[in-house]
């Protein structure tokens, strides 16, 4: 594509967005921005569970179809710690450690003895997936659990046009930022990360340079689902934890990596921007067709980055 295509482009799809965006600001401004906020919160946790699942999947090539169970997981995991302890950074940290054990066993037990089967890779989540969703509704029930965040973020947050915002999902944001920076920074300038990503692309010249590669691999695995389970506990304050949750945000998890770019910190970032402005816009202003917008935006980047958007060559 060239550079005039590109341009474009961006103006045949950019333009009816600013002039739809411009009429919405002029109708209701309040509306408008309470859901661009709201959008970055759902967009936040959005990532937060697929920068693990882009570990995963995009990075590692394993596909895990059980990564919303580990979310979900993560959760409820949080939710009893936090229950008994009434810490939220503790119920943070059991949801993390779960998530990471139990994805460390899968590593171990399933997805390194399937390496490059992604079929078998597949099914077998996908049973794993409908066990744990079983295990986790009769242990916890079909209640509806939630919590509320640490006291120092808890309340509302004055600003302009919004007048005001809760704060916790403010702090979702930023800490969705950290995070982002942390896994760039961890994958591009630290030597773990330099091994993780020789690893995927010549596995046999990284294990004769004499690095275990699959203690990498492993730690890696883990580091990714202990995301999912992170990302519970946030969402769990921020929302609600049930069954079905695991289902939304595997599928969530998808589409951002779809969109973004498989492996890429910075396009799933992209993609979960992306999927969250599409989910809360539409449920504002066009509530019928809202899920259809998400998938819209899905067809356009397979249709013209078929890699997503800051996907690269294998």
């Amino acid at each position: 594509m060239t550079r005039n295509q590109k341009i474009a482009t961006w103006v045949v799809l950019g333009g009816p967005i600013a002039a739809l965006s411009l009429y919405a600001i002029a109708d209701n401004a309040k509306l408008y921005f309470t859901t661009l906020l709201n959008s970055l919160t759902l967009a936040s946790l959005y990532f937060m569970v697929a920068s693990g699942f882009t570990l995963v999947f995009g990075l590692m090539r394993n596909v895990n179809l059980a990564h919303g169970s580990l979310y979900l997981l993560g959760a409820y995991v949080g939710w009893m710690v936090g229950d008994q302890t009434n810490s939220w950074v503790l119920a943070v940290v059991a949801g993390f450690l779960s998530a990471a054990v139990v994805g460390l066993l899968m590593q171990i037990l399933i997805f390194r003895r399937m390496q490059g089967q992604d079929l078998r890779q597949t099914l077998v989540t996908i049973g794993i997936s409908i066990v744990l969703a079983d295990l986790m509704l009769w242990m916890w029930g079909a209640e509806i659990y939630t919590f509320d965040p640490p006291a120092w973020i808890y309340g509302s947050t004055s600003l302009p046009l919004v007048e005001k915002f809760p704060t916790y999902r403010i702090a979702v944001l930023l800490g969705a930022i950290a995070i982002g920076f942390g896994l760039w920074w961890f994958l591009a300038r630290t030597r773990v990360g330099m091994m993780i990503r020789a690893g995927v692309d010549d596995r046999g010249m990284l294990s004769a340079a004499g690095v275990n590669v699959q203690l990498v691999f492993a730690i890696t695995f883990a580091i990714g689902a202990g995301m999912a389970g992170l990302a519970g506990v946030v969402g769990g304050s921020a929302l609600s934890i049930s069954p079905g949750e695991d289902t939304r945000y595997l599928l969530a998890s998808l589409v951002v990596v779809i969109v973004g770019g498989m492996g890429s910190v910075g396009g799933a970032a992209i993609g979960a921007l992306l999927i969250g402005l599409a989910e809360q816009f539409g449920l504002a202003y066009a509530p019928t067709y809202s899920v259809v917008f998400t998938f819209v935006i899905m067809v356009l980047a397979l249709a013209f980055r078929p890699r997503g958007i800051m996907g690269r060559p294998a």
